[in-house]
């Protein structure tokens, strides 16, 4: 199994591609990038032999480029080849990966993130930027993310823990999961639901036309809801108004504008149960 390491000390950038199998990247202390490759079958190590692995200084940035290329179909009998790819890198280091069908795993903190994926799914712990993700049918599973979130997807789900940024969603028949939003939420998908449980403040625009939506707002933020269905029900715990909520007490407490449309789809606007977790002003 082919192996390199890097001194790469500064910003740390990533540029990593492989057609098929895994990408797993992980950060720890230091100021060093391991690369490692392995294939599992002969055609597979023979494109891990050919990969261009190279680093380069600029500045006071560093780059990392790991890049396996494959043209052709691959046809096999039994277990699909696979390769392997596995990064220890820096904390704060901002990938971009790039794969056909294979699945991207990345634990530790990033500055930046950034995949476009065709079949694997993608999982990532945490970010202090932005993450970018597209993909057509493979799954989206994020834990954090400070800056803005953008996701498109045909078919696969998405599902976000913690988002602090405004998070954008592009999708078809694919499900939204966001369990907690510090910002505005766009949403948009055909037939898959869109279930927002903890909204802190911005405006929701979830649109959807056979899927169901769920919206909860934290306690502690006024309310401005705007939402219909044509042949589905409409159930809120607020007053579907055209005015911002005037029960709340405090004039300066956070806005959630609550913008939600479906077809065929249920609409439900509810507070959600926890207390609020204000941001810090």
């Amino acid at each position: 199994m082919p192996t390199w390491d890097f001194d790469t000390p500064g910003r740390v950038r990533l540029d990593l591609e492989i057609p098929f199998g895994r990408v797993e990247i992980e950060t720890a202390t230091g100021e060093s990038t391991h690369v490692s490759l392995e294939g599992s079958d002969p055609t597979t190590r023979e494109l891990v032999e050919n990969a261009r692995v190279e680093a380069h200084q600029r500045g006071e940035s560093s780059e990392v480029i790991v890049e396996v290329k494959h043209r052709g179909i691959m046809f096999s009998i039994g277990r699909s080849p696979e390769i392997r790819l596995r990064v220890i890198c820096p904390a704060g280091a901002e990938p971009t990966v790039r794969t056909k069908s294979g699945d991207i795993r990345a634990r530790g903190a990033y500055g930046s993130f950034e995949a476009k994926t065709a079949s694997g799914d993608v999982e990532i712990e945490r970010v202090q930027g932005d993450a970018r993700i597209k993909t057509a049918s493979g799954d989206v599973s994020l834990e954090a993310v400070a800056g803005q979130t953008q996701i498109q997807s045909t078919s696969g789900d998405v599902a976000l823990q913690q988002a602090r940024g405004d998070v954008v969603v592009q999708a078809v028949s694919g499900d939204l999961w966001l369990r907690d939003a510090g910002a505005g939420v766009h949403a948009n998908t055909v037939s898959g639901d869109l279930r927002l449980e903890a909204v802190i403040a911005g405006v929701v625009e979830a649109q959807t036309v056979s899927g169901d939506v769920y919206v909860a707002v934290r306690r502690g933020s006024r309310v401005y809801v705007d939402a219909n269905t044509l042949s589905g029900s409409t159930g809120s715990e607020f007053d579907l108004s055209e005015a911002p909520n005037e029960s709340e007490p405090d004039p300066d407490a956070p806005l959630v504008e609550i913008r939600a449309k479906t077809v065929s789809g249920d609409v439900l606007i509810a507070r959600a149960p926890a207390p609020a977790q204000l941001p810090a002003t």
